[in-house]
C-alpha cells in the first residue's frame, strides 16, 4: 500500500511538473515572424481546436501545436476561440494568441465605391475584389447603391456586399425623404434620386451642391429644360467618360436622357449619388437662380436671369482663353446655354 501511495505521489509530482512546463511554454515568447512584424493567419470556421492549432503551427506562430491545444483545454478556453483572419504579432506567446482569437478582432478590409459611379462600375469593383467570395449576382438598378467605404472581413460574400449597399441607400433615402423640404417639385423618392444623380455629376464641390440643386428644382417648377451635359453623356456611354466634347448633333438629338431636348427629368438616374447630393436635392438652398457656369476654380457662378448668365459666361470665356490659349470647344459653348 505504501508503495502504491509513493507511486501516486510521484505521478502527481510529474503531472504537476508537466502542467507547469506546459503553462510556462504557453506564456513564453513565441517565434519571430517570418516576414515583417506580424503574420496573417486565417482560421476557418468549424475546424475545431486541433485544426486551429494546426493552422497556427503551419503559419509559424506557434512552435508546439500540441502544447497550444493542451494549454487551451487546461484554461477552459476551447469554446471561446473564434474563426477569422488575424494579424499575429511577431514573438506573440500562445496565451497572447489565444486572447486574440477569443476577442475575435479579425483583419478589417475596405472596399470603396466613390460618389458618381454607375451601378455597373460599382458592381465591377465588388466582382473584382480579391477578398470577397462568391458570385455577386446581377447588376443592381442604376442609383440603387449608396457610395461609401465599406468595411468587411475575409469570407464576406460579394452578393451580400451588394445587398448592404442597397440597404444603406434605402435607409438613408427613406430618412431624407421623410424630412424633405416642403414644396419640392418631386413626386417620389425615385425622382429625388434621379435629380441627385445629376447634381452629383455636375459638381465635385460638396459646398455648392445645395445651390446647384436649387437651380434644377427652380427649372423644374418653371417647366424649363434642365440642360445638363452629364445626362447627354450617360445616354451615349452609360456613364463612362466620353473622351471628347459633346457634338452639336448629340445636343440636338431627342433621346430619353438628353435634357437639352426633353422636358423634365430623364427616365432614370445617371449614377449612384452620394449622401451630400441626396441631401442637397431634398433640402436645397432657397434661391431664384436658374443658371450656372464654371468659374475657373473648379466651382460655379450662379445667376437668376439670362442677362446675368451672359455676363458670367463672358467672364468664363475670358478665363478659358487665358488658361488654354485656344478657342472654346463645342462642349464649352453648349454648356454656356444654361
Amino acid at each position: 500500500m505504501k508503495r502504491v501511495l509513493l507511486v501516486l505521489a510521484a505521478l502527481v509530482v510529474i503531472a504537476a511538473g508537466a502542467i507547469e512546463w506546459v503553462l510556462a511554454d504557453y506564456t513564453a515568447p513565441g517565434p519571430a515572424a517570418r516576414h515583417g512584424s506580424e503574420t496573417v493567419v486565417l482560421i476557418k470556421p468549424g475546424i475545431g481546436l486541433s485544426g486551429i492549432a494546426r493552422a497556427l503551427g503551419e503559419a509559424g506562430v506557434v512552435e508546439r501545436s500540441d502544447v497550444f491545444q493542451v494549454a487551451v483545454r487546461l484554461n477552459g478556453k476551447t469554446a471561446e476561440l473564434k474563426a477569422g483572419e488575424y494579424a499575429i504579432p511577431s514573438r506573440a506567446s500562445m496565451r497572447d494568441i489565444t486572447d486574440i482569437l477569443i476577442l475575435g478582432r479579425s483583419i478589417q478590409h475596405k472596399l470603396t465605391v466613390a460618389e458618381g459611379l454607375t451601378s455597373r462600375m460599382a458592381f465591377d469593383i465588388v466582382r473584382s475584389d480579391p477578398v470577397l467570395v462568391g458570385d455577386p449576382g446581377t447588376v443592381p438598378a442604376e442609383g440603387a447603391l449608396l457610395p461609401e467605404t465599406y468595411v468587411f472581413t475575409r469570407g464576406e460574400s460579394r452578393a451580400h456586399m451588394i445587398e448592404i449597399m442597397e440597404h444603406d441607400r434605402n435607409v438613408l433615402l427613406d430618412k431624407l425623404w421623410r424630412n424633405r423640404a416642403t414644396g419640392l417639385p418631386l413626386k417620389n423618392e425615385e425622382e429625388a434620386v434621379i435629380l441627385a444623380s445629376i447634381v452629383e455629376k455636375e459638381s465635385a464641390l460638396p459646398e455648392e451642391r445645395r445651390h446647384i440643386a436649387s437651380v434644377f428644382l427652380n427649372r423644374l417648377r418653371l417647366g424649363m429644360k434642365l440642360q445638363s451635359d452629364p445626362t447627354i453623356i450617360y445616354g451615349i456611354t452609360q456613364g463612362y467618360p466620353l473622351g471628347r466634347g459633346i457634338r452639336q448633333s448629340e445636343i440636338d438629338r431627342p433621346t430619353p436622357y438628353n435634357t437639352y431636348a426633353i422636358a423634365g427629368l430623364p427616365p432614370g438616374p445617371i449614377c449612384n449619388p452620394g449622401k451630400d447630393s441626396l441631401e442637397a436635392v431634398l433640402d436645397p438652398e432657397n434661391t431664384k437662380d436658374l443658371y450656372f457656369v464654371a468659374d475657373g476654380t473648379g466651382g460655379h457662378v450662379f445667376a437668376a436671369t439670362a442677362d446675368e448668365q451672359a455676363k458670367n459666361v463672358a467672364k468664363w470665356r475670358k478665363i478659358e482663353r487665358q488658361q488654354s490659349g485656344a478657342p472654346p470647344t463645342t462642349d464649352d459653348r453648349h454648356k454656356r446655354r444654361r
